[in-house]
């Protein structure tokens, strides 16, 4: 018979259901001939499952014959799906009918075929893995099947069975052709936990082994897996997998000769695609699972107690961002960052203050840099990120914004960020800088974010949003355009908003005025309605508007300076604005804001002022307009100036005031006015006559020169007349009223404060056009007279009257870059030429001292708000180069000539030259490292004056030129402890100790320079023996702020402590204290409290360091329970190790301190409240190792046990005896005082204020019992759960609160015994009231205070 007829034959029996002949036909069959029937049939595609249909019916399982049948047609059907010669729809028909049939067979049977499914993916051959859909089926059938089934020399039954093959299908090797297609069959499979971690782990590993493009889908199949358990495990596994691949990457871009060409990982975009596909196809799992979003959020928390570097990468943050969009989960994300963001900043900065802490931590983790990375990963087409980022940005800025404004430097944009918080903050305007960057699409929706929370948070400070804002500007200019109408809509605000804010807001928008008609035009109505409002504050803000608007819109023709471009934020719409507005409508535009600024001068004085200060950068920077605003302000001086050249003063001053009703107010800033006129006179003699005369424009020449001679004249008038007048003609002399309760005395305080004004405002004038001419400088000399004069009756009256205005010290009205010219002429200028003329300036030292002054006081403007008073004094780098032309004058003025020599040549009575130079010195440095921590290689290499001329040197050693700095400042400190009794200047020596102290930060602690000065330090601590109490703590803080750099301060505390207790001897009088010096500078006069106090604020901070060392072993601990890692056993050691050194190290100093008869006061009272510390710290430390001791996993050290024992021989013993020191001081001070209540009654307050002192003192008390007797409580529990019994170190305490003493009781009751009863009946009262109220009142009084 034909194989066609066969295939007929046997599809006609089983369409006739003729089962017997049908049965007679397949036995006749050979197997390779039913293979090639079943094959034919396949490939032609017709028919085939018919024919399947009719093996089976013909091959019932009730029969061996047939089950060995049904048999060869499954494996060869399975062969036949796999060669992938069919096409998908028979391959389909042919699985699903085999899967159908798979259930009626036998156990055994389906053993077999279980064993092939597995041989055959051992083997590698599955190549489509199309017939894994009926392996799910058999191992199903399998599992419940109820027959034993044979497997080696012994039976299972099939859930066994299936147990056993699936363990031997993860353990081996798989071809990674047919991952996926084996992931996605186990979803099929019920699999109980174990066996579905195993599956897990196994495609897990299989990661590794994939090209990276197959992963996505794999993922994503593993995720569906998940829905069945071991959640955690996938998404731990996905993580790890792909932040090992980061940080390979990261290896591989940071030294690209150094990895194997074998090894070198993908493509960064190719990577960064697929993490992306991977976190969208994990959010969409999510979706469908919200138990997966739990559970992730719920590991990262986890892990973050642990050890936050193994999951907490670029991508589990990516993950959990894209997560955060789902509402459900928003909250929980934003606060589990937000919690890891402030403790990563909270931890680096202690790991930064410390050597003993950064060598047990090398590797610093650090969330704030992981999240920039995160953006900057985006820009791979990672959108689903991007909303996760703005919302994180803007709740970090929302959640750590500034609580008020203090006006301080660190709130501008260059200041520094210390606090966790202020670095959170900081970070999340970063990640919104940064997300604007990289995507362009959701750029509108930020800005307008950023508008609507200065509109709607107007009240609360808003500096971080408008930096922010200037920055997103200043990045792309042109975006403000889309969101004009939220600029417009933040303009209608501006009357509510501070002064700072709209002088902020308005310079971060302006590259918008410049390109939007629209928008300038509704800024202009705004500010003209705020110049007529009511609100000062309002009129204050359409004054700065309109300025920045002058400063802004240059008139053609206007000369341009470098200077002119530094503050125009955006360049790119420079070179537009003439192509939106001509020269004509700019002038005339402009000339239209001066008419409504006229109108400002006749307001109050903060409106005048405002606009004396901004004329000159107006001038500066639109010169055309330089005709008008010098009209004005001559229109404006004519008002206050007398024009009869010899009536005295020369100025109006009654003219400045104007009373309401009982009050006088200033009404005219005149000092001001001069300098606004000065400055602009100044700028306009220098460079518009030589513009005029390059272009020959004699005609207008005349009109200007008009004005100039006019303005010239008078200052030389004022300035002849002022010298001439006497305080009297002022109406002020050291008779006159300067008290704030009168009228009269508020009107003197302000004439004189205008005086004092315009007398440096004449000085400054004078010194610039004088040319180094004596005549000038002599004028110079007679306005710093009258001005000397002034200060030296404000500053006396003064001291009479604490409410003077002058109690602080009014601002100058000097620019900072004259202070440096005259400071560099007064002590650096030695050209034979000028140096008669400086001569008459050099002659009076009370000048020279005031120079230095107001250099101080400038530098400290700086310091505090980021700018200074006058021209460029918002400009950084200006002020930059100042700071480092005074500090060059300063120090050569210090170095050269020393403190001792102009003493001894002059009066004592006012702090000497030197010592005013060393104190700006230390401003300075303080003020560079604050604000310009970038810029400290150029401030070091402009110090350096013996290389003026090394400017282009490119690698600047900071170290190196630090410590050469250091150097000079060691020298005079050496001199200073080396001078005998008087010439000891205690001042200058504090100030040398904080300057150097400030230096030492810029040192690289691991460079030699450090270990030299650390050295020094100690050297000098060592061998000087300074009764100088705050010289003693400068040197002190210096030490161990130095040392904890190097190493771990504790063995100093201890040499520390031995010194103290030798110095104040011993609680037992009796007891003689061996006197073995280590450091000189600890003596009688230092022990106490100075030394004694630093010694114990920073054994707190060893404490501090130790509890945080303990957390980090606790979740070490816990990392190895969940992991059974060598690694974390062998950190939990070393850790183990550290922690108790330090703190047996710790106990032997406060072994020493408890010993110590120190003074009733503040140190008794730290020392108590540090031994509370310590004991809580060592009950911590003993729950450790309980809970160590619970899990199984470990016993107690041979070194905690020494802890233990030390413990209980040298401290706590010593503590109880120290308790009763300290209640006997207290009963002796409360004893003196019942003695004077016996003298006089009257002295009842007196007594109150001892026993509340003494009250006080002893509080903490009761809280050292209680904090000894919890750790004894632990170490019984320690030693029940070792078997070690760590109790027979311990002395059982005795102390309490009540407390019988057994002699005083005894001698009571002999007393008792010889006397009288009836006679003495209240003396023993008294004896044993007196004994029990040393203990027993203070706790009567604390109850009474519950």
């Amino acid at each position: 018979m034909t194989r066609a007829t066969m295939d007929q034959k046997i599809l006609s029996l089983a369409a006739e259901d003729a089962l017997d002949r049908l049965q007679e036909c397949l036995e006749n069959l050979k197997e390779s001939e039913l293979d090639d029937l079943i094959t034919r049939q396949a490939v032609k595609g017709k028919e085939t499952a018919v024919l399947l249909r009719g093996i089976f019916k013909g091959s019932p399982c009730s029969q061996q014959n047939g089950v060995l049948r049904r048999l060869q047609v499954y494996k060869h059907c399975i062969q036949l799906v796999e060669s992938g010669d069919l096409q998908l729809d028979i391959a389909s028909e042919i699985i699903g009918l085999l899967m159908l049939e798979a259930r009626q067979l036998p156990g055994a049977a389906l053993a077999e075929l279980a064993t092939l499914f597995v041989d055959v993916i051992k083997g590698g051959s599955l190549s489509n893995g199309k017939s894994l859909e009926l392996f799910s089926t058999v191992l199903t059938a399998l599992a419940t099947s109820k027959e034993s089934l044979v497997y080696g020399k012994g039976e299972l039954s099939g859930e066994e069975f299936k147990k056993q093959l699936i363990n031997t299908l993860c353990s081996s090797r798989w071809n990674h052709q047919c991952v996926i297609h084996l992931t996605s069959m186990f979803r099929d499979i019920p699999l109980s936990a174990e066996e579905l971690q195993f599956v897990v782990e196994k495609v897990l590993r299989m990661f590794s082994k994939l090209d990276l493009q197959e992963i996505p889908p794999l993922v994503y199949q593993l995720l569906l897996l998940s829905a069945k358990g071991s959640k955690k495990t996938v998404l731990e596994g996905i993580i790890t997998f792909f932040n090992q691949l980061d940080k390979r990457q990261k290896e591989e871009q940071r030294s690209p000769e150094s990895v194997d060409l074998e090894a070198a990982t993908v493509p960064l975009d190719q990577l960064r695609h697929v993490e992306g596909t991977v976190i969208l196809h994990i959010i969409s799992v999510i979706n469908l699972d919200q138990d997966l979003g739990r559970e992730l959020i719920k590991l990262l928390k986890a892990e973050q107690q642990r050890d936050p570097g193994k999951t907490l990468c670029p991508f589990s943050v990516a993950l959990v961002l894209s997560v955060a969009i789902k509402h459900r989960f928003e909250e929980q994300v934003f606060d589990f960052l937000k919690m890891s963001i402030v403790r990563s900043c909270k931890d680096l900065q202690f790991l930064q203050g410390s050597k003993f802490l950064q060598d047990l931590f090398p590797q610093q983790y650090d969330v704030a840099s992981i999240i920039l990375e995160v953006v900057e990963n985006s820009a791979f087409g990672w959108d689903h990120v991007t909303q996760g980022l703005v919302d994180l940005g803007f709740t970090l800025m929302e959640s750590y914004e500034p609580k008020k404004v203090l006006g301080k430097a660190a709130g501008t944009s260059y200041g520094l960020c210390k606090m966790p918080a202020q670095q959170a903050c900081r970070l999340g305007a970063n990640i919104l800088l940064e997300t604007f960057k990289v995507h362009e699409p959701i750029r509108s929706a930020i800005l307008e974010q950023v508008l609507n929370r200065v509109i709607t948070k107007a009240a609360s400070p808003i500096n971080h949003f408008i930096d922010l804002l200037s920055n997103i500007v200043v990045s792309a200019p042109l975006v403000l355009q889309n969101s004009s109408s939220k600029v417009t809509e933040a303009f209608d605000n501006l009357s509510f908003l501070p002064l700072d804010m709209v002088q902020g807001l308005l310079k971060a928008v302006q590259p918008l005025l410049k390109v939007s008609m629209s928008v300038r035009d509704s800024l202009i109505l705004v500010l003209r309605k705020a110049i007529f409002s009511r609100q000062l504050d309002a009129r204050k803000a359409a004054v700065a508007g309109f300025l920045l608007l002058l400063k802004n819109f240059k008139v053609l023709g206007s000369l341009t300076f470098s200077q002119c471009s530094q503050a125009i934020g955006a360049s790119q719409v420079q070179a537009d604005i003439h192509a939106c507005y001509n020269s004509a409508a700019n002038e005339a535009f402009c000339l239209e804001i001066l008419g409504s600024l006229r109108r400002c001068l006749s307001q109050q004085a903060d409106v005048r002022l405002m606009l004396y200060e901004g004329f000159y950068d107006v001038l500066r920077r639109n010169s055309q307009l330089s005709n008008s605003i010098m009209e004005t302000l001559l229109s404006q001086i004519k008002r206050y100036y007398e024009p009869e050249p010899d009536l005295l003063p020369p100025l109006k001053l009654e003219g400045c005031i104007v009373a309401q009703g009982d009050q006088i107010f200033l009404q005219e800033p005149l000092a001001h006015l001069l300098s606004c006129i000065q400055h602009c006179l100044a700028w306009y003699k220098s460079t518009m006559q030589q513009h005029h005369e390059a272009e020959e424009e004699e005609d207008e020449d005349d009109d200007y020169v008009g004005f100039q001679q006019d303005l010239e004249e008078m200052l030389e008038s004022i300035t002849r007349r002022m010298i001439k007048s006497e305080l009297e003609d002022f109406e002020l002399d050291k008779s006159a009223d300067f008290s704030l309760s009168s009228g009269v005395g508020v009107k003197n305080n302000i004439y004189a404060i205008l005086v004092m004004g315009v007398c440096e405002v004449l000085i400054e004038y004078n010194f610039n056009i004088g040319n180094f001419s004596k005549n000038k400088f002599e004028d110079v000399l007679g306005l710093f007279k009258c001005y000397s004069k002034l200060s030296e009756i404000l500053k006396e009256k003064a001291g009479k009257n604490k409410s003077s205005l002058t109690n602080k010290t009014a601002r100058s009205f000097l620019s900072m870059s004259f202070v440096s010219t005259l400071l560099t002429a007064l002590f650096r200028d030695s050209a034979q030429s000028h140096e008669e003329s400086l001569a008459v300036l050099r002659s009076s030292s009370e000048f020279m001292r005031y120079a230095i002054s107001i250099a101080l006081q400038k530098v400290q403007q700086l310091e505090e708000t980021g700018q200074t008073d006058g021209p460029d004094g918002q400009n950084p780098e200006k002020m930059f180069q100042t700071l480092c032309k005074i500090t060059r004058v300063l120090l050569w003025r210090y170095t050269s000539i020393p403190t001792a020599v102009e003493e001894s040549s002059g009066k004592k009575k006012s702090k000497s030259i030197s010592l005013l130079c060393l104190e700006g010195l230390l401003k300075i440095f303080n003020t560079v490292q604050q604000l310009y921590k970038a810029k400290v290689p150029q401030f070091l290499r402009a110090l350096d004056i013996a290389n003026d001329d090394a400017e282009e040197e490119e690698d600047i050693n900071v170290t190196e030129k630090a410590a050469f700095q250091i150097r000079q400042f060691q020298r005079s400190l050496v001199n200073q402890l080396s001078s005998a009794g008087d010439d000891f200047n205690s001042k200058e020596a504090l100030s040398l100790v904080t300057v150097i102290s400030t230096l030492s930060k810029l040192l690289e602690p691991s460079s030699p320079q450090f270990i030299q000065l650390f050295s020094w330090t100690v050297k000098i601590c060592k061998e000087n023996s300074l009764e100088d109490a705050p010289c003693c703590k400068g040197l002190l803080t210096l030490l161990f702020n130095l040392h904890v750099l190097y190493k771990s301060p504790v063995g100093l505390l201890r040499e520390l402590a031995q010194d103290i207790h030798a110095h104040l001897g011993d609680i037992d009088q009796d007891m003689e204290v061996e006197n073995q010096s280590h450091f000189a500078i600890v003596n009688i006069k230092t022990a106490a409290p100075t030394a004694c106090l630093l010694v114990l604020a920073q054994a707190d901070k060893v404490l501090e360091e130790v509890d945080w060392l303990i957390k980090k072993l606790k979740s070490h601990f816990v990392l190895e329970i969940s992991e059974d890692s060598s690694q974390a056993s062998s950190q939990i050691q070393s850790l183990e190790k550290a922690i108790i050194l330090q703190l047996g190290t710790l106990l032997t100093a406060y072994h020493e301190l408890v010993q110590t008869a120190l003074p009733a006061g503040s140190c008794v009272d730290t020392l108590l409240r540090s031994l509370s510390k310590t004991y809580t710290i060592l009950t911590s430390l003993i729950k450790h190792y309980l809970q160590v001791c619970r899990s199984g996993l470990g016993t107690i050290s041979g070194r905690l046990e020494k802890l233990v024992k030390l413990s209980g021989s040298h401290l706590t013993p010593q503590c109880y005896a120290f308790i009763t020191y300290v209640q006997n001081i207290h009963s002796e001070s409360l004893s003196f005082a019942g003695e004077k209540k016996k003298k006089r009654e009257d002295e009842t307050a007196a007594i109150s204020t001892v026993m509340a002192k003494v009250l006080r003192e002893t509080k903490p008390i009761p809280n050292l019992i209680f904090a000894i007797e919890q750790y004894e409580k632990f170490l019984i529990h320690l030693s029940k759960k070792s078997k070690v019994n760590l109790m027979q170190y311990m002395k059982l305490s005795t102390s309490r609160d009540f407390r019988i003493n057994v002699s005083t009781l005894e001698s009571a009751l002999q007393e008792n015994n010889t006397e009288d009863a009836e006679n003495e009946p209240d003396n023993d009262q008294t004896v044993a009231a007196e004994q029990l109220a040393e203990s027993q009142e203070p706790k009567k009084k604390r109850r009474r205070k519950k």
